[in-house]
């Protein structure tokens, strides 16, 4: 059980018991509903990992802060949440579809090294990545592709049995007209699934929406295994579903991913799932819109891709990133600009400093408050986290509530947002060391003059520094620096 766990766990002990109503918007109803679970007091998601190829970028990572914000609120309001992160190391063509290289070929050797070297090097990278935003993942499951090559050949053969599936010279194929519901997912038309599938026209093939279940090896393979159609390596989709199936069951309540998963991966998932059971893969689909570097997708083909570490430094806390994202709603698509960020990394600066102050007016002691109960139920209503932060923000400011009821709604505040709010970092922007030497000998210079009194030296040096592209707000700690400009 992780910290963030039996908080929740010592947060309802004792709790009257009563169900606690979350909406969802669900991209298979194109409406929002109730969450309801499979079975109550658990709830299961599976969320689509990243390819190993390289590293995650910051668009990729808004899917990862977007899932643990679900997880978080089914956490505080007592459900158990078992999570799956899938890391694919096989499969993934260059493109979404079925065609090109694999990138982890691809990766491989642009690095003059092997799959797996790749892969251990990317995820390591990626958790890494996860740790930094303060996603929680000591209860999350990250199986690898590769480790269930098994189970990928026998949902293959099981398609095949059922007759869903044909055999090609280069591999075998899942026939999309045999699956009635093919394009549920998002309301896709047969018609508009095929006009624009970023697929590879294959001789033989049945439909232009049929996709691989298993590929047979090229002679240069970097990866291959035994299959009942001939030595080779599996189609991207299938390891989900196998995954899916292997550990969280038959049947999930909730499927998460970006909004480009939607037309190709995720109805393919969905065909191919139920075709083999029968039975409904996810209740609950959520996706969460994309991130844009000057008004294109962010992505590692367009050449546009910012990385954490990037982030990181330019000086940035890696929460001010989350703040970033929590400002916008999940599916409204997110601009994202250096200027916008030192925007979020300044906001969250002074949260913290507010929270400082509160800390000590409250003696940590906290009280319930109706700011409390509507930034909950803000949380609760398809994560309307922009609504959640304004409620924060006033209340915080508010003179109508007692620091008690202030601490109270930072505490949970907390816990849904992952802002570090209970012991927040003496900068949300810069470590001591990434501020520019010229701007720390101004800074020590407007200290002394504040220290003897001389205000108007300090004044003076205060502008110089904010000319530079710097804030200043003096805390309880000592002054706090954030960039405003880069």
């Amino acid at each position: 059980m992780n910290w963030l766990t039996r908080i929740f766990a010592a947060r309802n002990q004792g709790a009257p018991r009563r169900p606690v109503r979350i909406f969802f918007t669900n991209t298979l109803s194109g409406e929002k509903e109730l969450f309801v679970s499979l079975k109550p007091g658990i709830a299961s998601m599976y969320t689509c990992g990243p390819t190993v190829y390289g590293p995650a970028h910051i668009g990729n990572l808004r899917a990862y802060i977007f899932s643990d914000t679900i997880s978080r609120i089914l956490m505080a309001a007592g459900y158990s949440v078992r999570r799956v992160i899938n890391i694919t190391d096989v499969g993934h063509m260059v493109s979404d579809g079925d065609d090109g290289e694999d990138k982890m070929a691809v990766g491989a050797k642009r690095e003059k090294t092997t799959p797996k070297e790749i892969a251990v090097r990317y995820t390591k990278q990626f958790m890494e990545d996860l740790s930094d935003l303060n996603i929680v993942i000591d209860d999350i499951r990250f199986p690898h592709a590769t480790e269930y090559i098994k189970e990928q050949i026998a949902l293959a053969k099981t398609l095949e049995e059922k007759g869903f599936a044909y055999g090609l010279p280069d591999g075998l194929y899942f026939d999309t007209e045999k699956f009635p519901g093919y394009g549920k997912l998002g309301g896709l038309s047969r018609a508009s699934l095929e006009a624009g599938a970023r697929v590879e026209v294959v001789k033989g093939k049945r439909h232009p929406g049929d996709f691989v279940l298993w590929r047979i090896a090229k002679p240069n393979d970097l990866q291959q295994w035994d299959s009942p159609w001939g030595r080779g390596n599996p189609g991207w989709h299938i390891e989900c579903s196998a995954m899916v199936r292997a550990l969280l069951g038959q049947e999930i309540d909730i499927h998460t991913g970006g909004e480009d998963h939607i037309a190709v991966h995720h109805n393919n998932e969905i065909a191919q799932s139920e075709a083999a059971t029968g039975r409904q893969l996810a209740h609950y689909w959520m996706h969460n819109a994309f991130l844009n570097m000057g008004g294109e997708k962010a992505s590692k083909s367009l050449g546009n891709a910012v990385y954490l570490s990037d982030v990181i430094e330019k000086g940035f806390n890696p929460l001010a990133l989350r703040y970033f994202y929590l400002q916008a709603h999940y599916r409204t698509p997110l601009s994202f600009s250096w200027d916008a960020l030192a925007g979020a990394a300044n906001g969250l600066d002074r949260l913290w400093k507010i929270v400082r102050e509160i800390s000590e007016d409250s003696k940590r002691a906290s009280a319930p408050s109706e700011a409390r109960e509507n930034f909950l139920a803000a949380m609760r209503d398809d994560l309307a986290t922009p609504q959640a932060l304004g409620i924060l923000w006033e209340a915080l400011r508010s003179e109508d509530y007692a620091p008690e009821e202030k601490w109270g709604l930072i505490e949970d505040a907390d816990v849904h947002l992952g802002l570090s709010l209970l012991n927040p970092p003496s900068s949300a922007v810069h470590e001591e060391q990434n501020i520019p030497e010229e701007i720390q000998v101004l800074l020590m210079d407007r200290g002394k003059a504040r220290s003897v009194k001389d205000f108007a030296e300090a004044d003076r040096i205060r502008g110089k520094i904010e000319r530079s592209g710097y804030h200043v707000d003096d805390g309880p700690d000592g002054p706090v620096l954030t960039r405003t400009t880069l």
